[in-house]
């Protein structure tokens, strides 16, 4: 991730904004019609908080624990593969397991759905790698969020004009892409921890 470009294409994949529709949807099935679009906002505001979070403190708490940028990156890559093969090969449980009934509140939605282990471990990998360019790192986490946001708080609409399996078709591809951003990552840690 040397661009800023290429961070904001991780992170959007990492969120997964489409996979997410259908998780959004069936946990907000019970809430209010009323409510829903400012649950989802609420939600959403509560991921970019934990994002920047992350993204600004989460290298201060990997220096002071010691860890170095290739065992974050080769964590990160680790993440990312599970995370992609489980977007390919969808467990009847979805990505982050059974839902709460009732209104959500931080959880599922905010955390782990948009704001889940590998967008946290991408936007602390982020800063770890060039610490001196924060600002171009928060643009691409805050533009990642905001396409985000824009297709969750569409996802009623979204579900009417791809369906059920043009979602499920999209998905799959991100998963693909997903992969190969992870296999990259993986060597990239391995030779710079092998000083290739």
């Amino acid at each position: 991730m040397d661009t800023a470009f290429s961070a904001f294409i991780t992170l959007l994949l990492v969120m997964d904004p489409l996979g997410n529709v259908p998780i959004f949807l069936s946990v907000l099935k019970d809430v209010d019609p009323k409510r829903r679009q400012w649950v989802i906002f609420r939600e959403l505001l509560v991921a970019l908080g934990v994002l920047l979070l992350f993204l600004w403190g989460g290298s201060t708490v990997l220096d002071l624990m010691g860890l170095r940028q290739e065992s974050i990156s080769i964590a990160g890559a680790i993440i990312l593969f599970l995370i992609a093969i489980r977007m390919i090969f969808p467990s009847p449980y979805g990505l982050i397991g059974d839902a709460p009934g009732g209104e959500p509140f931080i959880v599922p939605l905010a955390i782990p759905a948009v704001a889940g282990p590998s967008s946290l471990a991408i936007a602390m990998l982020m800063v770890h790698t060039d610490p001196s360019r924060m600002l171009d790192w928060t643009a691409a986490l805050v533009g990642a969020w905001a396409v985000s946001a824009v297709l969750l708080m569409a996802s009623p609409l979204l579900l009417r004009a791809l369906g059920n399996r043009g979602l499920i078709a999209m998905e799959r591809l991100m998963g693909m892409i997903l992969v190969i951003i992870a296999v990259q990552m993986f060597f990239d840690g391995v030779a710079t921890s092998l000083h290739l």
